[in-house]
């Protein structure tokens, strides 16, 4: 952590009570801002802040802090912000290790984030969080975890690369920096007594710990039960009204805006509309991609667009801070500007661009005038993290066919419909075309053949089912980015191209694919667990920024697709999934046929 480790209060709260008092000086002191009091949501214009030993030491006319040796920033004309917590989010998802991810959120004034490694614990298990865990520890960016909950997401209807039971919760809740337990989604299994979820949120509650959640469903005899066992927060909000009631009742509501999931323009009328008390909000981002954050920022952005939708900046800002570090019991420590706080500390000049120019963590300047200025330690995953895609053989195009049941030219099938920029799906159907036994896609009417691959363990199985709503014209895409299990997801208007685009995204180890005529448009290889790069933020900006490109010559117009598609084989959001094992009905939570055949 740039040369220097993170001190508790207690070892050097005399020397803030010294600098307080004028009989130390301060290291840093920050002059004449407007200060964002989020305490009491009011602006406080000509106020110092007196920083030592990476703590605040006082708040007010600070002249009598300063001594020879004493750093001042002038901050006349800017804003003095607590810096932003981002209180869900995975890191996997931006494509970035967490050290380049870390680079990226400080910059846009992310100082702490309360990650949920679930993604790499589908891989890996315990193994991988720990890896992400240790790397984040070294960083100036405060990295929390929540331990994740649900490997797999469910245990009967797909296969991960590992599984992890109530003793490797209760084992991660004795790690120094994990402060709750990953979002529980399967509440179904929370709400009907499954022993592991119920041994998970015990594990947690014992350890004086927060259970993050997720429920998307409308039931609210199952929200009540499901809160009634200990979770308290939700991020799959997507209506004022379901967000009114959670909050109603008790709950934690994060209101979420990354890339693809864009929900702070519903969700927020809780606030501009029924004027509902904010303490129990919190802001947070659940998945951005890399182009994300470097065109729009991090949690700054969700900020952004809660004030833009009309939430007075304090109040917004206090979503995005104070009221995430009470949500963890972390206030002592993060989320707002007073004596003995972190000095995590953000320059604004405009509260509603909300870009910070000066980022402080720690009592360290580690950005300023557009660049870093801090260097960040290397961590290096070992080789095992590099070898992820287990296939038990090359695929065919044959693999790819799917024989109907019955013998008649024209048959019905279950199709999972996408909708743009959500998470949801929606389950229909149509008829489509059987040739030579062959059930065939539509093109036309946008029904394109997907195909899930089991990856971890090469037992070769395969799913095969039908899409709507990508509006691909021709060649296949593939990712080994699939939530949660992160099987091989591949999706084609021929054979031929998904063959090709399985094999080579085998072959590079993991991460997305676009091929067309055989041959590869683009790619972002993602070596570490077929999820994050090992590259640079530039590097994946520009290979996203390609793909996103090659996604459009296949002809799909939608936003962030890959990401969308990344989501195809997530059973535990309503309503149809595919997993390795089949289709997923996911309001039964159980597979079904592609064909109907009555």
């Amino acid at each position: 952590m740039n040369g220097k480790k993170r001190k508790p209060l207690y070892d050097v709260s005399r020397t803030l009570s010294d600098v307080a008092t004028g009989k130390s000086k301060a290291d840093l002191v920050i002059k004449n801002g407007t200060l964002v009091n989020v305490y009491t949501g009011e602006l406080l214009s000509q106020m110092d802040v007196a920083i030592a030993q990476g703590r605040i030491a006082y708040v007010g006319d600070a002249s009598h802090t300063i001594g020879d040796n004493t750093t001042v920033i002038d901050a006349s004309g800017r804003f003095i912000s607590p810096g932003l917590l981002d209180g869900h989010m995975h890191v996997e998802s931006t494509m970035l290790t967490v050290t380049e991810f870390a680079k990226a959120a400080l910059a846009k004034g992310t100082t702490g984030i309360f990650m949920d490694p679930h993604e790499i614990a589908n891989v890996f298990g315990t193994e991988g969080v720990k890896w992400m865990h240790e790397e984040g520890q070294g960083l100036p960016l405060k990295v929390y975890t929540t331990f994740p909950s649900c490997v797999p997401a469910t245990d009967d209807l797909e296969d991960a690369g590992a599984t992890l039971e109530v003793s490797d919760i209760a084992e991660g809740m004795t790690w120094d920096g994990v402060e709750g337990l990953g979002e529980v989604m399967n509440f179904p299994g929370v709400v009907f007594g499954d022993p592991k979820m119920a041994g998970e949120i015990e594990a947690t509650l014992r350890a004086g710990k927060t259970v993050t959640g997720h429920f998307p469903a409308e039931d609210e005899p199952m929200l009540q039960a499901y809160i009634a066992s200990g979770a308290s927060s939700c991020h799959e909000t997507v209506t004022k009204e379901q967000g009114l009631l959670k909050l109603r009742l008790g709950m934690h509501l994060m209101v979420r805006e990354g890339s693809a999931w864009r929900d702070v323009k519903e969700v927020i009328k809780v606030v501009t509309e029924d004027h509902v008390r904010t303490d129990n909000i919190l802001l947070v981002t659940d998945d951005t991609y890399p182009q994300t954050l470097v065109e729009k920022g991090h949690l700054n952005h969700v900020v952004r667009r809660t004030i833009e939708e009309g939430v007075d900046p304090v109040t917004a800002i206090q979503m995005g801070s104070i009221n995430t570090a009470r949500y963890f019991k972390l206030d002592g420590d993060i989320g707002g500007i007073a004596p003995g706080k972190c000095a995590d500390i953000l320059l604004i000049d405009d509260l509603h661009r909300m870009e910070p120019s000066t980022v402080i963590a720690d009592g360290t300047v580690v950005y300023d005038s557009g660049e870093l200025k801090v260097e960040f330690p290397v961590y290096d995953y070992p080789a095992k993290a590099k070898s992820s895609v287990h296939l038990a053989r090359p695929l065919e195009s044959q693999d790819f066919l799917l024989t109907s049941v019955s013998s008649l030219d024209e048959t019905t099938v279950q199709v999972i419909d996408v909708i743009e920029n959500s998470a949801r799906t929606a389950k229909t159907t149509a008829k489509l075309q059987v040739s030579n036994g062959i059930i065939q896609p539509d093109l036309e009417g946008d029904v394109i053949q997907l195909a899930c691959i089991e990856r971890h363990q090469g037992t070769g199985d395969i799913s095969l089912a039908f899409v709507r709503g990508f509006k691909l014209k021709r060649g296949a895409v593939a990712s080994t980015v699939a939530h949660d299990s992160h099987n091989l997801l591949v999706m084609g208007t021929n054979p031929d191209d998904m063959a090709v685009a399985a094999n080579e995204l085998a072959k590079q180890g993991g991460g997305m694919i676009v091929v067309l005529d055989g041959e590869v448009l683009a790619a972002v290889p993602m070596a570490i667990a077929g999820l994050m790069s090992d590259q640079p933020l530039e590097t994946v900006v520009q290979q996203v920024s390609e793909l996103e490109a090659a996604w459009k010559t296949l002809g799909c117009p939608l936003n962030a697709p890959f990401m969308t598609f990344s989501l195809v084989a997530l059973p535990v959001i309503p309503e149809i999934r595919i997993s390795n094992r089949g289709l997923v009905d996911v309001t039964q939570f159980k597979l079904i046929p592609v064909e109907i055949t009555e």
